[in-house]
């Protein structure tokens, strides 16, 4: 089922998706478990079509032999691309990058109406008729900007604590309400044949491609489902960030045998919070703040922004914080001792 939406941020490595592989390993007489270890920072994976989301949080894992991975996103199996995965103290700025914007590019086989509003599902309606390049650039601005959106009845959407794809598998009637999402581009890319168009999407958090796929189908009176979907950005996470699992895996296996070093291949926990003011504070208040204590800065070191700020000290991420007139309150704080990711960005 392909699906491009916030569905849910496993912080731990458990998952609301089927179950993954299990990473454990049978060990044989003589032979030790590796100890697991503080690990922090983030991992751009260009996720292959055909792995979950989840197994994906459990290989990184592996490789990283971490105490603690999530990710920002799922993406479901029949999709590729921008997986962002967080490790120790980044897991706290998951809901930074949940809340971002995404890029996707998508193709729409026209025709057919499934019932997973993807390739995986059964053809519930269908039509001979087929749309034009002009046709669907003039439906394209009903789709753009704050629109109400059905999700897909096969979705990690909660009704009554159950979610909607388990119910929709047990054969249950689900019917979800509609809720407004914001699509902030829109555009056809191309029409490789007559059955098929490729369009490329900026969208907010809750937005389901499916459904835009589904429901510009609908709207043109011929059906569409998803048939191949890619996602190209997640809030900081750009192409340019994306390492695929194969080349991770040789870069990893490398670092073990000492050629490199594994926080080279991590990015810095606070890339997920480009978009906050940054703070530098002293040692003395950067205590503080660790032990949760409200700092008062005064004179020409009181910030000049209101609101969410990322502090830190000696270059060194100290907290998410609050600033009001001076005052500093502590949200979130950060712990970095053990492996830190140092990887520098690529230009985009």
């Amino acid at each position: 089922m392909t699906s491009t939406d916030d569905d849910v941020a496993i912080i731990e490595a458990v998952a609301s998706e089927a179950p993954a592989a299990p990473e454990a390993r049978v060990e044989r007489p003589g032979q030790r478990r590796r100890e697991k270890r503080d690990v922090h920072g983030w991992i751009a994976l260009d996720k292959p079509v055909g792995m979950t989301s989840t197994h994906a949080v459990s290989v990184i894992k592996r490789l990283f032999t971490a105490k603690r991975v999530g990710h920002a996103g799922t993406l479901d199996p029949l999709a590729s691309g921008c997986l962002p995965i967080a490790l120790g103290e980044a897991t706290k700025t998951v809901p930074y990058v949940m809340a971002s914007r995404k890029r996707y590019e998508f193709t729409v086989q026209w025709g057919e109406e499934r019932d997973t509003d993807d390739a995986e599902g059964r053809v519930v309606a269908q039509s001979n008729d087929r749309p034009d390049a002009d046709t669907i650039r003039a439906l394209l601005p009903r789709f753009t900007g704050v629109i109400e959106q059905v999700p897909p009845r096969y979705s990690a959407v909660k009704i009554e604590g159950e979610r909607a794809y388990d119910l929709a598998r047990e054969g249950q009637e689900v019917e979800l309400a509609a809720r407004p999402v914001d699509i902030h581009s829109l555009e056809l890319v191309e029409m490789p044949d007559a059955d098929h168009a490729v369009f490329a999407a900026e969208c907010g958090k809750g937005t389901y491609v499916r459904s835009l796929a589904r429901d510009m189908g609908r709207a043109l009176g011929i059906f569409g489902h998803v048939s191949a979907l890619r996602r190209t950005l997640v809030g900081p996470f750009r192409p340019a960030d994306m390492i695929p699992l194969e080349r991770l895996e040789a870069l990893c296996h490398r670092a073990a045998a000492g050629e490199g070093t594994l926080s080279s291949l991590l990015l810095p926990v606070e890339t997920a919070l480009d978009d906050i003011p940054a703070l530098a504070v002293n040692r003395s208040d950067a205590a503080r703040l660790q032990r949760g204590q409200t700092v008062l800065l005064r004179g020409r070191d009181a910030p000049i922004v209101q609101g969410p700020v990322c502090v830190s000290a000696s270059g060194r991420l100290i907290a998410i914080a609050d600033a009001d007139h001076g005052e500093i309150v502590p949200k979130r704080v950060f712990n970095l001792a053990g492996l830190v990711g140092s990887a520098g960005r690529q230009p985009s």
